[in-house]
């Protein structure tokens, strides 16, 4: 079984990091769940909302790799999931450096194959299907798990079945909202 992951959000919750660095980016006293929603669609859908200039991206990823060492911790069961697949693979929008720093910092460096950084390797960001396309030349995938419909979008695609992560109103094949359900809904599925 080999799966390729998303990180924010599916492997590891940064949402508390994601929101704090907006905020702060934001210079105003938003409310916090509500730029969750944005941010759970695309970071790109919210700074539109809010009426924040894209030239302010470069300060967005510097604040939440601030917040992320701070706040950002793999979800609950993630590790016996980890550990039941053969080949994991992440596809992120994170860059590499704080990605890395928090798999090492938690442990969980040795379960992945494989990290792609789409935009610090010059893919077009997810939805675009490029980075999947990358990843399929060296690994066939069985499975791709992720937490908004653009993770998904590009595997649906490519012909691969789908898990949503704490999102029930993406299509996917399976959607759950824990880890200690994976392995019995989803790896146990045997229409896999």
């Amino acid at each position: 079984m080999n799966i390729l992951w998303d990180f924010d959000g599916t492997l590891f919750d940064t949402y508390p990091a994601l929101v704090e660095g907006f905020v702060k980016l934001s210079q105003q006293n938003l409310n916090r769940e509500e730029v969750l929603k944005w941010l759970k669609i695309d970071s790109k859908t919210a700074f539109n909302y809010y009426g924040i200039d894209e030239t302010n991206r470069a300060e967005y990823k510097r604040l939440d790799k601030q917040y992320s060492k701070l706040y950002s911790k793999p979800f609950e069961h993630l590790e016996e999931v980890l550990s039941a697949v053969e080949n994991n693979i992440i596809v992120t929008h994170r860059d590499m450096e704080s990605t890395t720093y928090l798999l090492e910092k938690y442990q969980l460096s040795h379960y992945f194959k494989e990290i792609v950084s789409v935009e610090e390797q010059g893919f077009t960001r997810k939805p675009h299907t490029s980075s999947y396309e990358f990843v399929l030349k060296n690994y066939h995938i069985d499975l791709v798990v992720g937490d908004r419909d653009l993770d998904l979008l590009p595997a649906r695609k490519l012909k691969i079945k789908t898990v949503a992560f704490q999102n029930r109103n993406i299509e996917a094949d399976f959607h759950i909202d824990r880890y200690s359900d994976f392995i019995p809904l989803v790896l146990k599925n045997k229409s896999l």
